[in-house]
Order: structure tokens, then sequence, then C-alpha cells
């Protein structure tokens, strides 16, 4: 199963205007790394979100939900009704991610919660013998939150090798840049610190990014971490790291635009 990143986009921006809401900068830059995993990397039943046989991806950073909704309606999990009716009265899909949606794993509206689920959950498959894998996306300005490294040193303790970091390292929170508000860099070498086994990539590059997953799934003993280097709002030229477009809706004139140069540029 492929999935074309200007698509996904496309859906993004077509649910931001039905339901004028906003995060969609944010979607836009984990769409190539929602594309990798949906497309080649996890095992998942299209026909049930809850296989127990399934990998689990957790969306830490879940104001990016709008980019995993795409992938879901690609999967068959959600229906394109439920695309339409995103964000408005009585929706199945909210604008956080939410455990009670076919395919998410994890409720987290509130940064820095997603990550320890996601540990707690490589925990109980290690102890159970299972061979699942767990991914979890996280935001660069997520990893200022402090239950974000307890659960690096609890995973490195466990030596959980089952479990996958990928830091969507757009360089942006929603007030600012990332090192105006807390500098968290170098995240390769503080990863490695920590007792993971880390990486740095363009999260943009699909063929790159299957092939540090490639690369890290080979080595046991230890969890993983992928610093995906990645735009903010990647894909539209007016919205990329223009951190406006965190909180700014989508209206006709912008959605006009927005679709014209993705189908430009596909």
């Amino acid at each position: 199963m492929q999935f074309a990143p200007h698509l996904l986009r496309q859906r993004i921006l077509e649910m931001a205007y039905a339901g004028q809401s906003v995060h969609v900068s944010c979607a836009f830059s984990i769409v190539e790394i929602v594309s990798e995993l949906y497309g080649r990397r996890l095992k998942f039943n299209p026909k049930n979100a809850s296989d127990p046989n399934r990998d689990y991806l957790v969306l830490s950073k879940g104001h990016g939900v709008m980019a995993l909704y795409a992938a879901f309606q690609e999967v068959g999990w959600i229906k394109d009704e439920d695309l339409k009716n995103y964000f408005k009265d009585g929706s199945l899909l909210r604008g956080l991610a939410e455990s009670d949606i076919p395919g998410l794993e994890a409720t987290a509206g509130s940064l820095g919660h997603g990550l320890p689920i996601a540990t707690g959950i490589a925990l109980g498959l290690r102890r159970r013998k299972k061979p699942n894998q767990v991914y979890c996306i996280v935001g660069d300005g997520e990893m200022n939150e402090g239950p974000m490294w307890e659960s690096c040193l609890f995973a490195a303790h466990h030596r959980l090798d089952n479990l996958c970091i990928i830091v969507d390292a757009n360089e942006y929170q929603a007030m600012g840049t990332t090192e105006s508000i807390l500098n968290m860099e170098s995240l390769v070498e503080k990863f490695r610190s920590f007792g993971f086994e880390s990486c740095e990539v363009d999260g943009h590059d699909v063929q790159k990014l299957g092939d540090e997953f490639d690369r890290l799934s080979q080595t046991s003993g230890k969890p993983k971490a992928m610093i995906a280097r990645t735009v903010k709002g990647r894909g539209v030229s007016f919205m990329e790291r223009d951190n406006r477009w965190h909180y700014t809706r989508v209206n006709a004139e912008t959605l006009e635009r927005s679709l014209r140069e993705l189908h430009g540029n596909a």
C-alpha cells in the first residue's frame, strides 16, 4: 500500500476548511513520516484497527492528528463522510488525538502524555514475549516536557528495543521557535546519552526515512530514536516556516491557493 503525500495534504486541507479548525502546518510536517509508516512499515489489519497482532503507532503530538485521519481514510478505518464532517457538531473526528477513534492508540491532547503510554505498551509487549513494534511520533517542542525524558530513562533501563521514537523536528512550538523557548539540541546526542540508538534524517524524504528505519530495526538491546528534520507547513509555500499557521484557519482563498500548489508540485 502506497500513500501519496500530496493527497494526504489535500485531505488535511479539506478537513481543516470543512471544520474551520487549526493545526494544518503541524499535520503537514509529519505527512511523509505517516506515509512511510502506514505505507511500508507498520503491520496492521485494514479490517480491524485493534488486531492484537498489529504494530502500535502512538501520536504523542496529538494536534497533528489530521495527518493520521487522512491515512486512516486510505486504510479504511474511517469513512469519507467522517472527513467531511471533521470538527463539526456530532463528528466522530475531533481536533486532537483521542483513543476512541479506530487506529488511535492514545488520547494525546496534552503534550508529554503519549510517549509514557507508548513506553508502557512496549514494556507490556516485551513481558508477554510479543513481537509487535511500537512507534511514537513526538514534537521537538514536546521534548521540553519532563515525562518525555523520564520515559526515555525507563525505556533504556528496560532495554525496550521494540520502541522507536520519531521526533518531528520542525523547529517550532505553538508560540515560537524551539530554540528561543528552550534549546533542546543536539537531540541525537541527548538520546544517545540516555542509552538510545539514534539517528538524524530528512523527514520529508520517504526513501531516506525507510533506509533509517531499516537500519534502526537491526539494532537490538536498545530503544531507538529518529530525529526527523521537517518543515512546519511543508508543501505549501506561504505556510512553510510561518508559525502563524499553527493557529490560522483555512479560508476559501487559501484553500484554492494551497491545492493549486500541491497538485502543481506533485
